[in-house]
């Protein structure tokens, strides 16, 4: 319990550096924070469950590259996301959970072809690829936005 909670410190220490580091990083590069938030940091923070995902799913053993992959977004989506909602009263920073229309789109979209992936049970190369353009567009929507 104790290896928990000091890596539970551990982590929150490096995560306040690399926030804190976000602003600079945008006005040396000239990104938009959106597109950083977006696009840039799911992608490095989640950099090792890709890769679990990836192995897996060319391991053949789909069904658990699927819960590695999609797990992660619905603990968010659904335990994460609500919690902070009601955290964020009792502090100076009020969150809610009123989204753009471009963002709304996007994750309907998401939810959308990622459902007709999943219900059949089987995927192949041209389903992993309309994963990737989905997430593509949604790249280049956000970028130009």
């Amino acid at each position: 319990m104790a290896l928990l909670l000091l890596s539970t410190a551990a982590v929150a220490v490096v995560a306040d550096v690399f926030v804190g580091t976000l602003a600079q990083v945008v006005s040396d590069l000239g990104i938009s924070a959106v597109f950083l938030g977006l696009i840039i940091v799911p992608i490095v923070g989640n950099i090792a469950e890709n890769i679990v995902g990836i192995k897996l799913a060319y391991d053949d053993d789909m069904d658990f590259s699927m819960l590695v992959s999609l797990g992660s977004s619905l603990q968010i989506a659904l335990g994460v996301a609500p919690l902070l909602v009601f955290l964020s009263l009792l502090t100076p920073y009020h969150f809610d959970l009123l989204f753009p229309t471009l963002q709304v789109i996007s994750l309907v979209a998401a939810v959308f072809i990622t459902a007709l992936i999943a219900v059949d049970g089987e995927s192949n190369w041209l389903e992993g690829a309309q994963l990737m353009a989905v997430y593509g567009i949604i790249a280049t929507a956000v970028w130009y936005l």
